[in-house]
């Protein structure tokens, strides 16, 4: 992660990218790692926002190019498992893109968002406030807790 530090806001992107797929990365440690490295607090939270929306949107477009039929028959899932799970994601709809920040799931939300035909621009616009949250929050953590070290 110490070569993505050094490569500045690219790597922030970069790494915020990578951390919204299902390759597992932590964005929120870079950002802390750019912050304690005096980076702008600001341009740190809107680059890594943009990268994570858009590392998500990725998923979710890798989510929307899935079959029903590849997922019954090569990952072994019944069809009423995909059924019982698309009622779950229709109850929630393009709402659940709010908790794609979260990690582990956060993926397999914007994932299933694609898969099951979720507008996507109602998607990508809670997508986009729910990591943007995040970041400010951790941003806001980081400047409270930076006077007491």
């Amino acid at each position: 992660m110490e070569w993505l530090l050094n490569l500045g806001y690219v790597g922030l992107f970069a790494g915020s990218f990578i951390a919204a797929t299902v390759v597992p990365f932590s964005s929120d440690v870079l950002l802390l790692g750019m912050l304690a490295a005096g980076g702008n607090v600001w341009l740190c939270v809107l680059v890594a926002t943009l990268g994570n929306w858009l590392g998500g949107l990725t998923s979710y477009w890798l989510g929307w190019l899935g079959k029903w039929e590849w997922i019954e028959r090569y990952m072994g899932v019944k069809h009423e498992t995909l059924v019982k799970h698309k009622s779950k994601i229709d109850r929630f709809g393009s709402l659940l893109a709010l908790l794609t920040w979260l990690p582990v799931v956060g993926d397999v939300f914007a994932i299933a968002l694609g898969f099951y035909k979720v507008d996507f621009k109602k998607a990508a616009v809670l997508m986009l406030i729910g990591k943007g949250a995040r970041f400010v929050c951790w941003a806001l953590l980081f400047i409270w807790g930076k006077q007491y070290f």
